[in-house]
């Protein structure tokens, strides 16, 4: 089966290592080379390779450091474009562009890139299917809405990053600027968002959902995990 490693989830960076046993993969790179390395147990020569779903630095910025260690590095041609105009940019024979819809092999893990709404240049979601195992995880993060569905997930890694009532309440205290509602509502992934898609997909096999990338003013972390355990009847971390 899949084991599922959060290394980091969150706006200060975010970094995830999924395993079948047979193939080690990261996701996303957006904290220093030493932290993945601790979290990797300080074996980064057994990591196949990095995905990156966008060029914002919490997710893309040590990206390029993995290269270094020999790690093939997998981005959108958006993505890897937009990197340029910052300190971090992609380059070099291990950065691989990648489409969505367009299905790519690192070892024992298919892949299939998907598109998802955020306000970055071409930002991905992935499915992953695990040859070994047969197992399949969802990860998304960074998008308000997931238009595709699927079947037989077993493991889905999900943005959950605010409730759109603790949200407005926060603005209405003077907590959190008013400005944050139209820019979250187009870019992040809310609760009631969260549960909508969940009931719209084939949850027959799901094991394990993991709430990630949960904003530090307008989340509540309990109420969340509660949420969805109760909806899904699956286990449920909070990352």
């Amino acid at each position: 089966m899949i084991c599922v490693t959060p290394i980091a989830s969150g706006s200060s960076g975010n970094c995830y290592l999924i395993d079948d046993e047979k193939t080690k993969v990261l996701i996303e790179a957006g904290i220093p080379i030493k932290k993945i390395q601790q979290g990797c147990g300080w074996m980064l020569s057994d990591v196949a390779g990095a995905l990156i779903s966008h060029e914002h630095g919490d997710h893309a910025s040590h990206a390029q450091d993995l290269t270094r260690y020999g790690i093939d590095v997998y981005a959108s041609a958006g993505t890897i474009e937009a990197t340029k105009k910052t300190g971090y940019a992609l380059h070099g024979p291990l950065i691989h562009p990648i489409k969505a819809m367009q299905e790519i092999l690192i070892r024992t893990f298919e892949i299939l890139p998907f598109d998802v709404q955020h306000d970055a240049a071409e930002p991905l979601g992935f499915l992953i299917r695990s040859t070994k195992s047969g197992d399949k995880l969802l990860f998304f993060t960074d998008t308000y809405y997931i238009r595709y569905r699927f079947d037989g997930i077993s493991i889905i890694m999900a943005e959950c990053n605010y409730s759109m009532d603790q949200l407005r309440g926060n603005v209405e205290d003077g907590t959190t600027p008013a400005f944050r509602i139209q820019r979250l509502a187009k870019s992040h992934m809310s609760l009631e968002a969260l549960e909508d898609m969940l009931q719209a997909n084939d949850l027959s096999k799901l094991r394990q959902i993991y709430l990630l990338h949960l904003s530090d003013d307008n989340a509540d972390e309990e109420r969340m995990k509660r949420e969805i355990q109760e909806l899904t009847g699956v286990e449920v971390y909070v990352c």
